[in-house]
């Protein structure tokens, strides 16, 4: 009898040790995830806030003005978010760029060019068969696409020229429409999201590097294909947005991890990448129909908070060295 009450005691207690380990081993990494999650702080703060009638495409920026595609028509705004006009497109546009000269819209087979009265001013289709194109750059007088149908980018002249196709010596890998490409100086950057990096070229096509590495961790990219869109800053560092794990994080163009600027918390959740463009030291972000305006949290990054924080509160600006944006790497 009392060895039988040993053993059931025994018994009852490993139970008890394998019940508590298994519980402890549960609540370690969820507390962990929160504790990263809490204590994640975004360097910017909401500034401006404000609606297009409908979905938004893409869009872009130019001077003082915010060109935003939508399905049948390009609304301007202000930077304010003042609305300034619209003139009618033809529907699903795939990227948009507005330069000194006109507006570039990109759709899956072909590029249309618009006055900034919106005039149609010229349009070439793609050069090659099957295409489908993803998202666009200019750059001096090339315009440069991204094929993810062909998986190469096609380089044109701004009159519609062929000039050369340019294709990754790994070859790229696209599994959805997460393909972008942006010019820095005389520098391509676009994403092989497949392979969870970011390639540069020459304007003449030539690679000259990569950088990025797979992973969940900051400064990593994870997911079937990230990141999904690239963007500059005023200084020449690049930004890119993710899908999955949703966040926005700055690289210098040497591909040196900066910083998480935006996490999924302070985006607003979801799974889709946010579309994004830079003016000055603001960033402009789009989702669904709205346009949230950031600017750097002052109360926060500079380093004379106490003494000129309310003058720095009505500008945004501040102390320009300590600029996510604008640190050089």
């Amino acid at each position: 009898m009392i060895l039988n009450i040993l053993i059931f005691l025994l018994i009852l207690g490993f139970g008890y040790y394998m019940i508590h380990s298994l519980m402890s081993e549960e609540k370690t990494p969820s507390s962990d995830v929160e504790n990263q999650t809490d204590t994640f702080v975004s360097p910017y703060k909401k500034a401006n806030i404000f609606n297009a009638d409908s979905e938004i495409q893409c869009f872009a920026i130019f001077d003082d003005a915010v060109y935003v595609a939508l399905s049948d028509k390009i609304s301007v705004f202000g930077l304010q978010g003042n609305y300034l006009g619209d003139f009618a497109i033809e529907a699903d546009v795939r990227d948009i760029v507005a330069e000194k000269d006109a507006i570039y819209l990109l759709y899956a087979t072909r590029i249309v060019v618009y006055s900034f009265e919106g005039e149609k001013v010229s349009e070439w289709e793609a050069c090659s068969e099957n295409t489908d194109y993803c998202a666009f750059t200019t750059v001096k007088n090339y315009v440069f696409v991204t094929d993810a149908e062909n998986k190469h980018l096609c380089q044109y002249d701004k009159q519609g020229q062929f000039v050369r196709f340019i294709k990754s010596p790994d070859g790229f890998i696209i599994p959805s429409y997460s393909f972008d490409v942006i010019a820095i100086n005389d520098t391509l950057y676009c994403s092989n999201s497949g392979k969870h990096r970011i390639e540069s070229y020459t304007l003449d096509g030539e690679f000259i590097t990569s950088f990025g590495v797979t992973g969940t961790q900051v400064g990593a990219f994870s997911g079937c294909c990230n990141p999904v869109y690239l963007e500059k800053s005023p200084d020449g560092n690049i930004l890119t947005s993710e899908k999955g794990n949703l966040r926005i994080s700055c690289y210098g163009k040497n591909g040196k991890f900066r910083a998480i600027l935006f996490d999924s918390n302070t985006l607003g959740g979801g799974t889709t990448a946010y579309k994004m463009c830079v003016s000055g030291e603001k960033i402009y972000i789009a989702n669904g129909k709205t346009i949230t305006v950031y600017c750097r949290d002052v109360a926060r990054y500079c380093k004379d908070v106490a003494r000129n924080v309310s003058t720095m509160e009505k500008s945004c600006t501040g102390c320009k060295t300590d600029c996510p944006l604008r640190k050089k790497y």
